[in-house]
């Protein structure tokens, strides 16, 4: 699945919010984040090909203030395993996670070749605090894939922790990418923190192979 994200949403990331004023409402910090994002990766889209790392870089200093990095690595681990991680084991993974998620989705942005971003109209919510903001995406043969972001207020700033891309629920996914790897390791919780970049990149060359015999 991990692969399907990649092929059908090169612009995922693109839509993400970054830092706004806390009045902003979640469409409208959406909206700023793509033209930030893409703007940074059209100017610098030669450079950023050839060295990736100055991409991921950018990309973490645009996301880091606006994704609940540290609630969406709790909801990935889960309360079983969260209420027994110490501080420095719950650090440790949510940088991993930073990491591997940053790199996962800004490989894919650097294939953006200014497809069509639509956002839709505003729904309103029925939680205080939590909203949930629609985009599709318009690919190169006009299939049209839809986005749905998670947002809470934080701190008085709209941030993201969850996305749900064309059906597929991310902090599932990664919920039972990490289950998965507590198991295949014993419950080591050390070991499945420590290797959480490898079993990202497992998953995705599996589907590669999937999507490659579709």
């Amino acid at each position: 699945m991990l692969k399907i994200l990649r092929r059908s949403l090169l612009v995922l990331l693109a839509c993400l919010p970054f830092a706004g004023h806390a009045a902003a409402t979640p469409q409208q910090v959406v909206q700023a984040t793509t033209d930030k994002v893409i703007g940074e990766l059209n100017s610098k889209r030669e450079q950023f090909r050839k060295d990736p790392e100055a991409f991921y870089q950018t990309l973490n200093g645009i996301l880091d203030p606006v994704i609940d990095f540290e609630g969406f690595a709790r909801g990935v681990m889960t309360v079983r395993y969260s209420r027994e991680a110490s501080p420095a084991q719950m650090q440790a993974f949510q940088d991993s996670f930073k990491r591997s998620l940053v790199k996962f989705y800004g490989g894919a942005l650097l294939e953006y070749d200014n497809q069509e971003i639509r956002m839709l109209p505003a729904v309103p919510s029925s939680e205080p605090g939590r909203a949930a903001v629609n985009v599709e995406v318009v690919g190169r043969t006009g299939a049209i894939y839809p986005v749905t972001y998670t947002m809470e207020q934080k701190d008085g700033t709209w941030k993201v922790r969850n996305v749900i891309i064309n059906g597929i629920n991310v902090g599932k996914l990664f919920r039972d990418q990490f289950a998965e790897s507590m198991r295949n390791n014993g419950n080591d919780l050390d070991k499945v923190i420590a290797t959480w970049g490898d079993a990202v990149a497992r998953a995705q060359q599996s589907t590669d192979v999937k999507a490659g015999q579709q």
